[in-house]
């Protein structure tokens, strides 16, 4: 009689796991956050709102490179009213330059943390959808699991044609 219970007991454990496994689906997040940028052109927005800002850096990334060749080269043939009017120059243009390149990475930096933010808002409601239309209980991140069955479902096409 307790072999049998045992054995009822096994089996009915069994039918709940396949049971539940149905309704458990895994996404990949990392490949549909990179498909999803690519073609909504985050990259390409972004590149183009801080180019000018960009290519006005890099002028004076030159023009300071050039002025301090220019000290290192003629430095100890100038006289030193000149030296040390071209050494403050220096010190001064590098100095600006510090700043507005740290107030141009903090802005990119944000801006592409907003960008990020709107993508994974919007992927995360594409897997809510999904999971919905599929009746399914819990989606797991394919990277966070060590190990899935080939019985588990995986949604990331679903997903990244629900994105669009």
């Amino acid at each position: 009689m307790k072999k049998w219970l045992l054995a009822a007991g096994l089996g009915l454990a069994m039918a709940t796991s396949a049971q539940a496994a149905d309704k458990i689906a895994i996404v990949n997040m990392g490949n549909l956050f990179q498909q999803v940028a690519q073609k909504t052109g985050v990259s390409a927005t972004l590149e183009n709102e801080f180019k000018g800002r960009a290519s006005e850096l890099q002028r004076m990334e030159g023009d300071l490179q050039s002025k301090m060749q220019r000290l290192q080269r003629d430095g100890s043939t100038m006289k030193a009213s000149e030296r040390s009017k071209l050494e403050k120059d220096v010190m001064s243009q590098r100095q600006t330059f510090s700043q507005k390149a740290q107030a141009f990475e903090q802005d990119r930096q944000r801006r592409s943390n907003e960008e990020r933010g709107k993508l994974v808002t919007r992927i995360q409601s594409a897997v809510k959808a999904v999971a919905a239309d599929q009746s399914i209980d819990l989606v797991v991140d394919a990277n966070a699991v060590a190990f899935n069955s080939s019985d588990v479902k995986d949604i990331t096409a679903d997903v990244l044609k629900q994105v669009k």
